[in-house]
């Protein structure tokens, strides 16, 4: 799958696209997502960092639209298990207003329509998944692929044949429709960049959201977006609440990586668990990525680790989080705050030699 050429490096060929096509088609689940870590290990081994975590990211996610049996069968959406799901670790601020949607949907007064806006990797898909496991529903998300056609006129008839069967669902009481992304069909009408066909969309999507609330009170819809900024200002007014996931704080970021990180290690073998140092590269950093991206960074990190340098993974986050550790200088990385002890163990160097490269005022500041 991965060749080796002249230089000792992996070069990555035509057949690994061809494999993951194949292994796709025969639903080879276990070598397609070999063939994918094979990739992404290609990728970082070239430095493309950013790259070969987008691609794990993928590969940590991909169980996330899992169907489970089901007797509701469409063509629209389908099925996500929510029996095991991992920990939902939110900002309290936010934990409380998803409490409060749990306490409204049982309080069953009609209040059942839900807007998540947040950035990517703020958990706006997790928290749904969440609701749904609390509430004790079953949770169908929305499949844009089947729901969009290139014909014209025809995502509109799509749309209606949707909500008609979201009006009809049977025990419409433990269901829980998410609309994930939701801007992909529901652009401003009067964003000059909209194109007029998703105009009209918006504008069925209005229409069958005010008939769904007089119609069907006791399913419950949650759609997400990361274009708040630019979402039809009416198609807002159709929510009964709007959760803004964009309110983590710097102390946030470092619990939900703490969690991550502690979560994790326990599954590598021969890697030593520093966590004062893994907290101390996510305070220098200027700025921390939202949970996950966070979260792909540090399994990242340590899954690329080489087996034989116990702290290698810290070095990979730092490199992700603060800048290429082989550009610092040993002395801008003691200015950061770094012991010697750690700087040690960042860029492999023995103590007495960091020590002696490093100024003797410095040192004596220790």
């Amino acid at each position: 799958m991965i060749q080796y050429n002249k230089l000792g490096g992996k070069k990555m060929k035509k057949q690994n696209v061809l494999n993951l096509i194949k292994y796709h088609v025969e639903k080879n689940e276990n070598a397609f997502r070999n063939e994918a870590i094979a990739i992404a290990r290609y990728f970082d081994s070239i430095g493309d960092y950013q790259l070969a975590e987008y691609i794990m990211g993928l590969i940590a996610t991909a169980n996330l639209y899992t169907p489970q049996s089901s007797d509701y069968e469409s063509d629209f959406f389908k099925q996500i298990d929510v029996r095991s799901l991992e920990s939902l670790n939110l900002p309290k601020i936010i934990a409380e207003d998803i409490k409060g949607i749990i306490n409204a949907i049982n309080h069953n007064v009609g209040i059942n329509k839900f807007l998540f806006e947040g950035f990517p990797g703020s958990g706006k898909t997790e928290a749904a998944k969440h609701i749904a496991r609390l509430l004790e529903r079953k949770l169908f998300i929305v499949d844009f692929e089947n729901l969009i056609d290139s014909k014209l006129g025809q995502t509109n008839k799509n749309i209606i044949s949707l909500f008609r069967e979201i009006n009809t669902m049977p025990n419409s009481n433990k269901a829980v429709i998410l609309f994930d992304e939701i801007d992909v069909i529901a652009l401003n009408r009067v964003d000059s960049n909209d194109i007029r066909e998703m105009g009209r969309v918006t504008s069925i999507i209005l229409r069958e959201l005010d008939r769904l609330t007089d119609l069907n009170k006791e399913i419950v819809i949650i759609a997400t977006t990361n274009l708040y900024k630019n979402f039809d200002k009416a198609l807002i007014r159709r929510f009964d609440a709007v959760i803004d996931f964009n309110r983590y704080s710097r102390e946030d970021l470092i619990e939900v990586a703490e969690y991550y990180f502690s979560s994790f290690i326990r599954n590598f073998k021969g890697i030593s668990k520093d966590i004062r140092l893994f907290k101390k590269i996510l305070k220098v950093a200027e700025k921390l990525p939202y949970p996950g991206d966070l979260k792909n960074i540090i399994k990242t990190s340590l899954a690329f680790s080489d087996v034989d340098a116990s702290y290698d993974y810290l070095k990979r986050l730092y490199n992700s989080l603060i800048g290429n550790l082989e550009e610092k200088d040993l002395n801008q990385l003691y200015k950061e705050g770094f012991t010697i002890r750690e700087i040690e163990k960042l860029t492999g160097e023995s103590k007495s030699t960091v020590a002696r490269k490093l100024s003797r005022e410095e040192v004596l500041n220790e």
